[in-house]
């Protein structure tokens, strides 16, 4: 059974909001709603009832609930279990980061501590970021770096004062170029370029257009940071990210503009509290100290 859906549901229960769940599990409310189906369809039973934008646990969805729980509870037992069995014959750390992980401190902080510490084994990899909780969940990584919104459930822990911030992107011509300082409202008119769900920036900055009562032209959504700068250098549009998430070494004709009021994420290593292996423990450690 796919525990990612059952916590899916865990999460649904207690939020009622299909959008605040796709937040909590960093994903989307079209995945969320694609879970809660997929369980209904293999159990037979409606665990939510839908009324426009309300969302109710139903009957049958409540007397499901404990026993998913149990499950989730013994799944996250039997992975420490397992953490603690490989560790004590094999000290594998295993760490997962955002694709543009080199632009901030962690990158790093990771090779210091290889370089500190051969006898653990470190396999580093990146991953899109709707990947990383989930590999964290299913045992595939011991800790992630990822950028947060919002403050993750009790059953990680967080790591991390790093931050970055919302910055408009556009060609040097562009008559928005010249100010210091942009809102959203002021970008209304333009074409968007935007970085896809998988990276976990475009609901932040939807939610943001949207706020300001902006719907926005999209032009192009997608996942990769290089072909974006290329498109803004040819004047396509415009484009937001985090300020320290893209190199425009290359791309002269491409400025970066500050918005106003500023909008924050944190930069942070999460693990499970439950994984206390000792090279989890010993890499926690060192980050705490450095």
């Amino acid at each position: 059974m796919d525990t990612r859906k059952l916590a899916t549901f865990i999460d649904l229960a207690q939020t009622c909001n299909y959008s605040r769940t796709a937040e909590n599990i960093f994903s989307t409310q079209a995945t969320v709603s694609k879970y809660i189906m997929a369980l209904e369809k293999d159990w037979g039973v409606t665990l939510f009832m839908r009324d426009h934008r309300t969302v109710t646990l139903t009957k049958a969805g409540a007397a499901i609930l404990p026993d998913v729980k149990t499950l989730i509870q013994a799944e996250q037992r039997l992975l420490q279990t397992i953490d603690q069995q490989i560790n004590q014959t094999d000290p594998t750390l295993v760490i997962k980061g955002i694709p543009t992980i080199s632009r901030y401190q962690a990158f790093q902080l990771i090779f210091q501590f290889n370089q500190q510490h051969p006898e653990i084994n470190l396999k580093f990899s990146e991953a899109e970021t709707n990947q990383l909780m989930a590999s964290l969940d299913d045992g595939r990584a011991d800790i992630v770096f990822t950028r947060l919104f919002e403050k993750p459930q009790a059953e990680y822990a967080v790591l991390g004062e790093e931050r970055d911030y919302f910055v408009a992107l556009m060609a040097r011509d562009n008559p928005l170029a010249q100010q210091t300082a942009l809102t959203v409202q002021d970008l209304a008119h333009e074409p968007f370029l935007l970085l896809d769900g998988a990276t976990n920036v475009l609901a932040p900055v939807m939610q943001t257009l949207e706020q300001a009562g902006v719907v926005p032209q999209i032009v192009y959504e997608g996942r990769r940071v290089d072909l974006i700068l290329e498109m803004l250098n040819q004047k396509m549009g415009v484009s937001i990210m985090m300020n320290h998430s893209f190199d425009l070494a290359g791309y002269e004709n491409v400025v970066a503009v500050p918005i106003h009021p500023k909008q924050y994420s944190q930069l942070a290593f999460i693990k499970r509290q439950a994984n206390q292996s000792d090279s989890v423990r010993l890499f926690w450690q060192f980050i705490q100290e450095n």
